[in-house]
């Protein structure tokens, strides 16, 4: 019988520790290390030991190495397959994660539904019934999608020997645990332990495992900072419960970019592929307003067209107010003061609330000249044509500076029947028969004068 033996954990990064301290060492966090009880029992494989072939891998020269491309498994999911870089490589562990409720399990069990590969679907926290009622209202049911309601790897492990599966769905790690360890599931020890057995299964078999995660109240990925250490891929499922678009994004990828977003429509049959954002994005209104201008971002290589709407009043209680939605609040403050030093306008004494419409959040420095653009014009509240469109970058010293991938942005707000877009003057633009109109300014006085005379 294995010795029972007690271990210190740290709540927050995982750090272990032979006994109980104040602060870790690792995060330097304070009281956040807790006892786990854990059972060093001897390990076998996942697989029985008859079936188990031991290969040892030599040093090899790195002129010797084959590079050729993996072969990808493709999802049926454009989205999807965008932010994995092409599709699910064979022998990978894919961690996704989200706040309750936002569809996590729904994406992951439609595409179980839909891919032509055998698919085993376990699940710890919903049963058979439940996610057979789910199934029958958002994909037509399919042959190839089995279903396991089960939390201990051994007996996941001893049904996979049987099915033989080429994708595994997890759902969800924190649910999980092994007869080799004695503390509750969801703990430290536990998910770095189940993880390291998928990890295994994983790399042997060549079948790429993909887990779901819950996630903290600061929007992190719960458990040991190590569980996303350990994956290959980790995608973050965000949006916000009253907004119907969702965004999957990558914020580590060893097979692909980190740059590229998917958005899915949550309708009640499912979670819709939304292959043109940048209609959902703008919105319809026929009439001419004041505070509103186009931009043209980029997110990844999918260039995009957002709406950015600005409202500009005088201050009531003194302290003016500057509050943005989607968009970095320090940069509204240093594009209000360029504004205020550069080009005149006296906005010190009024509130400025700006927002990105379509519940997205954007980083690209390439709206400045459209957030200029509205703050302008709700502050003398004269519209700016609905066929004009913005993507520059503002200095400090009020110059318009260029951004990268111009030449995609212009062909982006082409494709949408814009008919003029202004740039930096500075912008290196290839020599192509653009049907759009293409203004060059180099300072913010320039837009000024352009665009109110």
């Amino acid at each position: 019988m294995a010795k029972t033996k007690t271990t210190f954990f740290c709540q927050n990064c995982g750090a272990q520790y032979a006994k109980w301290q104040g602060q870790c060492n690792s995060c330097k966090q304070w009281n956040t290390i807790a006892e786990e009880v854990i059972q060093k029992a001897e390990k076998v494989s996942w697989k029985s030991p008859e079936n188990t072939s031991k290969r040892v891998a030599k040093p090899q020269r790195i002129s010797e190495i084959s590079t050729q491309a993996e072969a990808r498994l493709n999802t049926k999911n454009n989205e999807l397959n965008r932010v994995l870089g092409g599709g699910l490589v064979p022998g990978s562990l894919t961690l996704l994660g989200g706040e309750p409720g936002i569809g996590k399990s729904t994406l992951m069990l439609q595409i179980a539904l839909q891919l032509p590969y055998k698919t085993l679907y376990v699940s710890g926290e919903e049963s058979a019934q439940q996610i057979k009622m789910r199934a029958e209202r958002i994909q037509p049911i399919s042959e190839n999608c089995f279903i396991l309601t089960e939390t201990k790897t051994q007996n996941i492990f001893r049904n996979i020997e049987e099915i033989k599966p080429d994708i595994v769905v997890i759902d969800s790690i924190q649910t999980l645990h092994t007869d080799y360890i004695e503390s509750t599931a969801g703990s430290i020890s536990q998910i770095r332990e189940t993880t390291a057995e998928l990890i295994k299964f994983a790399k042997e078999t060549a079948t790429p495992v993909i887990l779901i995660g819950h996630i903290t109240k600061d929007g992190n990925i719960a458990g040991p900072k190590i569980l996303e250490h350990m994956v290959d891929t980790v995608l973050q499922f965000e949006g916000d419960r009253n907004h119907i678009y969702r965004i999957l994004r990558a914020n580590k990828n060893r097979f692909g970019s980190t740059n590229e977003i998917g958005i899915y429509e949550m309708q009640g049959s499912g979670l819709r592929e939304v292959s043109n954002p940048s209609e959902i994005l703008i919105s319809k209104n026929e009439e001419d307003l004041s505070g509103t201008a186009i931009s043209a971002t980029l997110e990844g290589m999918r260039p995009l067209m957002i709406e950015i709407q600005a409202l500009v009043s005088s201050a009531v209680y003194g302290t003016p107010q500057r509050s943005a939605t989607g968009y970095n609040a320090k940069r509204l403050n240093m594009i209000l003061a360029v504004l205020e030093k550069r080009a005149g306008f006296k906005l010190g004494a009024k509130d400025v609330f700006l927002n990105v419409t379509g519940g997205i959040t954007v980083d690209d420095p390439a709206i400045d000249l459209a957030v200029v653009a509205a703050v302008l014009s709700s502050n003398i509240d004269i519209a700016i044509d609905k066929r004009l469109c913005f993507a520059a970058e503002v200095g400090l010293a009020g110059e318009v500076r260029p951004v990268t991938r111009v030449e995609q942005r212009i062909l982006e707000a082409e494709k949408l029947g814009f008919t003029s877009i202004v740039i930096s003057k500075y912008c290196k633009i290839p020599k192509n028969d653009f049907h759009i109109t293409i203004i060059k300014v180099a300072k913010v006085h320039d837009v000024v004068h352009h665009l109110f005379g």
